[in-house]
C-alpha cells in the first residue's frame, strides 16, 4: 500500500537517463544551473543598471553582443538572442533613445540597416564587463587556473550544445 491507500499497481519506471549517467548527476546539475541562471538573471539586471538606469535586463545582451561581434542586422540580433522581429525593434529604439546604439545604412543590402555601438555605449559596456570579469577572478582567485581552463570549456561545450 501506497501512503494514499491506494495500491502500488504497476509503476512506470524511472527513464533512464541518456549515455548511462546516474539520475543523482542529473539532478545534481539541474539544481546547480538552476543556481547559476538565477543568479546569472540577477547579476545581468545589476550590470544594465550599471550601463545605464534606464537599460532593461534583456538589452543588455544586445549591448555585449555587439560589442563582441560588431555592427549587425536587427534580424541578426533578434535570431541570436531568440526573440521576434518587434521586440527587437521596440529594444533597438529604447538603445538608440538612451544613446548607446546607432544606425546605418548596409552597404551590401540598401534597403537593410546595421546597428552598432556608439561611441557612449562601447565606453559603458566597456567599463561593467571589465568590473564584472574582475570580480569574477576574486571570487575565482583560489581556485587553480587549470580549473577555470575546464570550467570554460565545459560551459563552451553545454552552450554549443544547447544551440542543436
Amino acid at each position: 500500500m501506497h501512503e494514499d491507500g491506494k495500491g502500488g499497481g504497476d509503476r512506470a519506471a524511472s527513464p533512464e537517463p541518456a549515455s548511462g549517467v546516474e539520475q543523482p548527476a542529473f539532478l545534481a546539475l539541474e539544481r546547480e544551473l538552476t543556481v547559476l541562471l538565477r543568479r546569472a538573471r540577477a547579476s545581468q539586471g545589476e550590470m544594465a543598471r550599471e550601463v545605464h538606469p534606464d537599460l532593461e535586463p534583456s538589452a543588455y545582451g544586445l549591448l555585449v553582443r555587439l560589442e563582441e561581434c560588431g555592427r549587425q542586422r536587427a534580424t541578426e540580433l533578434a535570431a541570436y538572442i531568440g526573440v521576434g522581429k518587434a521586440t527587437m525593434s521596440r529594444q533597438l529604439r529604447a538603445l538608440e533613445q538612451l544613446g548607446l546604439v546607432g544606425r546605418e545604412p548596409d552597404p551590401a543590402d540598401g534597403r537593410a540597416w546595421l546597428v552598432t555601438l556608439t561611441e557612449e555605449g562601447r565606453r559603458r559596456v566597456s567599463r561593467v564587463r571589465e568590473a564584472r570579469r574582475a570580480r569574477y577572478a576574486g571570487r575565482l582567485a583560489d581556485w587553480d587556473p587549470a580549473e577555470v581552463h575546464e570550467l570554460a570549456r565545459l560551459l563552451n561545450r553545454l552552450n554549443r550544445g544547447t544551440e542543436k
